[in-house]
Formats: C-alpha cells, sequence, structure tokens
C-alpha cells in the first residue's frame, strides 16, 4: 500500500517548492505586463510539469522493485509527453490580428517554464536557477531594450474614412512619401459611402505627423483622418 509520507516525500516536495518559486518569478514578470498567461498559468505550468518528472521518477517503484525481471523502465518518456504537450497550452496565448502577431514571448515562456519544472523534478537545481536568472534577465532588460529602440520610430493606428476606393492608391503614395511602414491593413466597406481604411502603421522619428495628416486631408475622397 502506498505511504503518505514516504521516504521520497521531502524530496519531492523542495522540488515542488522550488518549481513553485522558478516558474512564479517568470510568471510574475509576465503577469506585471500584463499579458494574457501570467503569474497563476506559470506557476501550474511549472509545478504540474514538476509534478510529472516526479512522478516518472518515483511513482513506479513499488511497481519495479516487484516485477524487476521483466520490466524495462523508462523515466524519461512521461517528461517527452509534457514537453510536446505544452505546446498547445502556448499556442493558446497567441493572437494573430492581420499581420500582426502578439503573444510569442508569453508563448516562449511557457514551454520554458514546463522545462523548468522538469529539470527541477529530476533534481538538477543549480542549472534550473542559473536557467531562470537567464530567462528573466532576457524578458526584463530585453524589454526594456525594445521599447528604447521603438522610442525611436512612433507606431500609430490610423482609421482613414472616405467616401470610396477611388484614393486608395493615393494614401499609398503619401505613405511612401512620408516614409510610413505599414504594418496592418483593414478595410471596413458596409456603408458605401463610408468606405474606412484602418492602417497600423509605423512613422519614422523625422516625419511630421501633423503633416501626414494635412497631405491625407488635402485627398477629395477623404472626408476624415483620426488615430484610433
Amino acid at each position: 500500500m502506498y505511504e503518505l509520507f514516504d521516504q521520497y516525500f521531502i524530496t519531492m516536495s523542495i522540488r515542488l517548492l522550488l518549481a513553485l518559486l522558478l516558474s512564479g518569478l517568470i510568471g510574475f514578470e509576465r503577469e506585471m505586463n500584463r499579458h494574457s498567461a501570467g503569474f497563476r498559468t506559470h506557476i501550474l505550468v511549472g509545478v504540474s510539469s514538476c509534478l510529472m518528472m516526479l512522478m516518472s521518477l518515483y511513482g513506479f517503484q513499488d511497481y519495479l522493485e516487484t516485477y524487476a525481471d521483466i520490466v524495462r523502465f523508462d523515466p524519461a518518456r512521461i517528461p517527452s509527453y509534457v514537453i510536446s504537450g505544452i505546446g498547445f497550452l502556448g499556442a493558446g496565448t497567441i493572437i494573430v490580428n492581420g499581420m500582426t502577431v502578439r503573444g510569442l514571448t508569453t508563448a516562449a515562456s511557457i514551454w520554458a517554464v514546463a522545462g523548468l519544472g522538469l529539470v527541477v523534478g529530476i533534481g538538477m537545481y543549480s542549472i534550473a536557477i542559473l536557467t531562470t536568472t537567464i530567462i528573466l534577465l532576457s524578458l526584463v532588460f530585453l524589454n526594456n531594450f525594445e521599447r528604447y529602440i521603438s522610442k525611436r520610430e512612433l507606431r500609430v493606428k490610423l482609421e482613414i474614412s472616405m467616401y470610396d476606393f477611388q484614393e486608395l492608391d493615393a494614401i499609398f503614395t503619401i505613405y511612401n512619401h512620408f516614409n510610413v511602414i505599414v504594418k496592418n491593413i483593414n478595410v471596413d466597406n458596409e456603408n458605401e459611402q463610408d468606405t474606412k481604411l484602418k492602417t497600423d502603421v509605423q512613422i519614422g522619428k523625422n516625419t511630421n505627423i501633423n503633416d501626414l495628416y494635412y497631405e491625407l486631408l488635402q485627398l477629395e475622397q477623404v472626408k476624415q483622418v483620426k488615430e484610433v
């Protein structure tokens, strides 16, 4: 009969708590930046992965002792399913909107936390702590670096109301003139008298956005330009 507190209980408890701490640190960073998968999600993934690893290592001890001569034991079999299966959870955090993709970093962090749980579960504490440090430094400092780079270029969403599609070519000509990079395009033509062109654009630091608005409003078929 399985004992409630066997000889491996303290070892397993320490590993679960360490997985809780390390995955929680990464999840806390995601939570602070208001991402879809945050503190609780990362903890659940990390602790559950650790649990699967512990089950693979210690869950079959009694069975193996009884049938040691006829049973072949592979402790990597269950973790391999964790690694492949966690991709479905990570994919759920990825949001695709036109040509814009969000959530890739969070999906990657979930996959990394699953790996951390497995590593802690097998007892590789030092490498788990080092990996957590590397991941946190990457998320925090590289995120700040990306923000510094993005400050050099303005990213805005413009909604241009038109009478019809005749001015589309002229609009993109103006965009090219002002070195505006179009990241995403969406056309709303439910009302023939009020066509709306919604563009997610990147404006260079040397471009005057007011001049861009003025040039767009000079087009005959353009009724309104606004930032949304």
